[in-house]
């Protein structure tokens, strides 16, 4: 087997990217292979903070905690080489290839007030069920994006798990509930999709829509593999959900040859003010609130969140992953 190599360094293109082809499945030999890394360039973004006393179930979603009153939502899992985690890389222009592989609806699952996966791969029309693993109510909202707007896709009320002890709420137990069933369905020119509970703001979940299966995330290390491609030229996309775009490349795939490839995203300028920064006299922090009478007990019995030094200088920030 043969291999080349292509590094590009890339800016960000728009968000919205439409495929050129409808695709058609059909049987493929002598298909090529695309390896490769997505990378970061520069520090690691910072985590985003948000203030457990200002969403509801705070003893219970507290669990997983600073242990000081914060939740923190790391966007970013990067390798020490820089390696991007949660990439969604594939390709476009592809007109035909191998078959969609055998799989059910996507899922999602809610436990210990977080969504899982951080990112899914979907299709338009795909199936999609959420399990609520959590003794409380969710609020699923599920929102279509594009440079032109979000639309919402889905509102509704994620019941609480019948099968939690009664009157024990912090018991960690996760028997699955029965699933809400919903489809997937983007409107014309979209096709990143954004999950969020309308309770608990730190809950959140991200989406991209495909039109054929030639598509990878990323592992631990940034790296991805695509097999089985058709001889030919075609668009190499990467898309992370902390980034403002898309990077795109050329690749030339040659028949029983591997085309190793290197894609790298700028650092992001971090525009996240409202939750990158955790102040201890945060007008709606526990010391504030307990003078009024309230009282919360906010323990991180299951997970403490790691905080360090935010690499840009300023307040603490977590760097723990999800």
């Amino acid at each position: 087997m043969k291999f080349r190599t292509l590094l590009f360094v890339l800016g960000l293109n728009s968000l919205l990217v439409t495929p050129a082809f409808s695709y058609q499945e059909t049987t493929v030999t002598n298909g090529g292979t695309i390896t490769g890394q997505v990378t970061l360039a520069g520090k690691e973004p910072p985590a985003l903070a948000y203030s457990l006393v200002t969403n509801p179930d705070t003893d219970f979603c507290g669990r997983i905690s600073t242990g000081t009153g914060w939740r923190l939502v790391d966007e970013f899992q990067v390798a020490p080489d820089g390696g991007l985690q949660n990439t969604v890389v594939f390709l476009e222009g592809i007109s035909q290839g191998k078959p969609f592989p055998q799989e059910g609806p996507a899922k999602v699952t809610v436990e210990d007030c977080l969504f899982k996966p951080w990112v899914l791969v979907v299709k338009d029309q795909q199936p999609l069920h959420i399990v609520n693993m959590d003794p409380i109510i969710h609020d699923v909202q599920i929102y279509e994006t594009a440079p032109f707007g979000s639309k919402v896709m889905l509102h509704r009320p994620l019941r609480l798990n019948p099968f939690h002890p009664k009157n024990r709420i912090k018991d960690h137990q996760h028997n699955p509930g029965e699933a809400m069933l919903d489809k997937v369905h983007f409107s014309k020119g979209r096709r990143i999709l954004y999950l969020e509970c309308g309770f608990h703001t730190y809950m959140q979940t991200w989406g991209l829509g495909v039109e054929n299966p030639y598509y990878a995330i990323t592992d631990e290390n940034g790296n991805f593999s695509i097999p089985d491609v058709p001889e030919g030229v075609y668009s190499l996309v990467a898309w992370h959900p902390g980034m403002g775009g898309f990077l795109n490349m050329k690749v030339v795939v040659i028949a029983n040859e591997t085309l190793k490839t290197r894609m790298e995203f700028e650092n992001p300028i971090d525009r996240r003010m409202a939750h990158n920064t955790m102040f201890p006299n945060y007008r709606f922090g526990t010391a504030v609130l307990e003078k009024e009478g309230a009282v919360y007990d906010v323990q991180a019995t299951h997970e403490t969140q790691e905080i360090q030094t935010n690499q840009h200088g300023g307040a603490p920030m977590d760097h723990s992953g999800h």
